[in-house]
This record gives C-alpha cells, structure tokens and sequence, in this order.
C-alpha cells in the first residue's frame, strides 16, 4: 500500500512561514525560514546552519545549558554520535561528510524527530527561565527505608587496606560536614534578608524580597540586565505558544519532505570499511576472535559451574542470606505503606519552590509548607535509624564469630549507638 501524502492548502501555506518562524525563535540560534526551505530541497547551502543548530540543541541538553566550542567537523562527528545514541533511525545521517557540503534535507529530517520524540522546547525553555525568587530543590519520591538491600557475603581478593579506607571514610565526612555547614550559613543569610526586608514586598503573600530583588535596589545596571533577560524570555514563551498553535502545518509539510526522501530499510549493523587489500588480515582477526570467544565461553561455563557447585554446598548459610534477602523487602514494603499512610496518600514533594518567610500563626499562601518538608525528612531520618540499627547488629555478629574463631586475640567491640 503506497504512502499517502497530506497536501497542504493555500491557507496553509500562508501560515508555514509563520511556523518556522516561531519555531526559530524559540530555538537557540534558531536559522530562518529560508533555512528550512532550502533543506527540503537538499540545496548544500543550508547544511552548515542546520549542523550548527543540532550541536546546539544537543550540547545544551547534554550538559545542562552550559556552552560547548568546537570545531566545525567536530560538530558533525559529536552530532552523529548523539544522534545514534539516541537511537536515530535513519543511517543517511551517518553517510554524511562532515565539511557540511551537503544534506540540508537528511539534517532537516534529524531535527523533526527530535522535536517529535520528546518535550525538547519545553526541555530548552526551563534551563533557560530566569528565577526571581530564593528557590529550593525537593524531590523526596525516591524515598525508600534503606538505600539498598544487603548484598550476599562475598569473600574479598587480596588484601584490603583497612587505613586507607578509614582515611576516605574521614574524608567523606569532612566534605559532607563542610558541605551542611556552608548550606547552613546560606539558610542563616536568607533568612536574614528575609527579615529584614520585611514588608516591602508588592504581593502580600510573600511579604519580603528574595536575593534577586534585592540586589535590584543595590545596583540599578543588574536590573537593566534583569530586565532584558526577562523581555529575551517572553520572547522565546510568546514564540513557543505562537509554536504550538501553528504546529500542524509544519508537521504536514514535514510530511511532503518526507515523502521527496528515498525509502530505507532498518539499520544494518554497523561495520568499518575494509580495503580489499586488508581481506587475508581480516580472516586471521577473525579467526582470533573466534578462538577468543570459544575460550571466554568455556571460562564462563567453568565459573559457573564452580558458583552452582558452592552455592550447593554451604547449604544454610545460602539459606540464610536468602531469608535476610525476603526480609529485607519486607521492612522496605512495610516503610512504604508506613509513609504513605502518614501522607495520606498525597504525592511526596517535588520540583523547585520559592522559600518565604512567614510568621508564627499566620497561614502563607499557596505552595508547600516547610513543616511537610521537615515531615519527610523525619520520616526518612528514621527509616535510615532502623537500617542502621540493623546493619550496626549484623556487624556486631561477624565480630563476635570472628572472636570466637581466634580465642588468643581479645577483640574490643565499638560502642552502640
């Protein structure tokens, strides 16, 4: 059955340089409507503008929105990576010369598929959205009552260096010190700034002004600054809305450059071009391969055998760890419906929100409470008391086998908690 083509009317063609103008400025370094005309012609003009874009869009959502220099055709090799690790189909992309002479159309196709496989403007958009308010991260709807199940003993090879360790562990515990001191003293200066700029506040709700604001008063070229980063952004907004309400003529358009491609089959496997020159070296790398891959088979299979015959023999110790695996799940279940029978059933918080100072007895306004937070978080502190009461016991019962099995050596067990 032959693919049937969506023809787009007059009207609409009226309205498809609008949308790819919108869908441009939405865009970081969007190109023009031009641009997009050209590509579905494959005219080799549109390539370099079409390749700047993609490494763009990709290196923006790679690395959180910070920006990315390099050279032109290690823009175009980045890009194919990228692509194929998201699992682009066509394999057009990958033939490619990366000097940008040609395939305007096939880089056309690769930036539809992005915008139809996922939210990317919605993506663009919150990495770029300048914050007024003192913002706090919350995300607790991974809460679970341990962070992992106990594994299965396994007997370390060589020796382990018990210092070293000690040493990394002190280490770890300086920075996360340093680390809650230094958040700590950031909660004791908004807090100070909150109060004392109490009242001066347009919005009732909020009451006080937030770092931004502040620095506002202080300095009037960072609110010129702040000004035309917010004007860029409504921008970018208006565009996406003007986007979305003009979305389907680009779609069926996209369709007719669609339908001008020759047809593909699936991806093949990838292989490297071999000179016909190499083909007797060829035949004795892949004869060493095989021998490689019958020698990792019989090592796979004697290790197994091995592990079958162990597990066979320690007989309730195996038993053991399998009991201590089931309940294990069980307290994390238990936890769970703990948890979410003191929420009552409501979603646990998540995403940003503004912080706002509000006096004792007084209802804020919308948004999440700080007593909720704190909630949580007591409900996850003593989660992770049980656990560590359970795994501090366990710990207590290989020290006293250990001293049972070397009666001469006295062992002094630490203190519990």
């Amino acid at each position: 059955m032959g693919r049937r083509r969506r023809r787009v009317d007059r009207a609409d063609r009226g309205a498809l340089p609008e949308a790819i103008a919108a869908l441009s400025r939405t865009l970081p370094a969007g190109p023009s409507p031009e641009i997009f005309r050209r590509a579905k012609f494959d005219l080799p003009e549109a390539a370099p503008a079409l390749w700047r874009l993609l490494f763009c869009l990709l290196s923006q959502l790679r690395t959180n929105g910070a920006s990315v220099s390099l050279v032109p055709e290690a823009q175009a090799r980045w890009v194919k990576s990228a692509l194929r690790s998201q699992g682009y189909p066509r394999r057009g992309l990958a033939q490619l010369p990366e000097d940008g002479s040609r395939g305007s159309r096939e880089l056309l196709l690769a930036l539809s598929w992005l915008l139809a496989r996922g939210p990317l403007l919605e993506l663009l958009l919150a990495q770029t959205h300048v914050w007024l308010g003192d913002e706090m991260l919350v995300c607790e709807c991974k809460t679970l009552a341990s962070p992992s199940l106990p594994a299965a003993r396994v007997e370390a090879e060589g020796c382990v260096d018990i210092r070293r360790l000690q040493w990394l562990m002190g280490k770890l515990r300086f920075r996360w010190r340093k680390l809650m001191a230094s958040q700590q003293e950031q909660c004791s200066l908004l807090g100070k700034i909150h109060s004392y700029t109490r009242g001066c506040h347009s919005d009732h709700r909020l009451g006080h002004l937030s770092v931004t604001e502040t620095e506002l008063l202080r300095d009037p070229e960072a609110g010129r600054q702040l000004l035309r980063r917010l004007q860029s952004e409504n921008a970018r907004l208006e565009a996406a809305l003007e986007w979305r309400c003009r979305e389907l003529v680009f779609w069926q358009w996209m369709d007719t450059v669609l339908g001008a491609c020759p047809p593909e089959s699936s991806w093949p496997a990838f292989l490297p071009r071999i000179p016909e020159r190499g083909a007797d070296e060829l035949e004795l790398v892949a004869g060493e391969l095989q021998a490689l891959q019958e020698e990792l088979r019989a090592a796979a299979e004697a290790r197994r055998a091995a592990w079958v015959s162990r597990v066979g023999g320690l007989g309730p110790e195996w038993s053991a760890t399998q009991q201590a695996t089931q309940e294990a799940v069980g307290q994390e279940l238990t936890a769970l419906r703990q948890a979410w029978e003191r929420g009552g059933g409501r979603a646990q918080p998540h995403g940003p929100h503004r912080l706002v100072r509000s006096e004792a007895g007084v209802l804020g306004g919308p948004g999440l409470q700080a007593a909720e937070v704190i909630g949580v978080l007591r409900s996850r502190e003593a989660c992770l008391e049980v656990t560590l009461h359970r795994l501090q016991g366990q710990c207590r019962q290989e020290l006293a086998k250990l001293a049972e099995a070397l009666p001469s050596v006295i062992w002094i067990l630490p203190p519990g908690r």
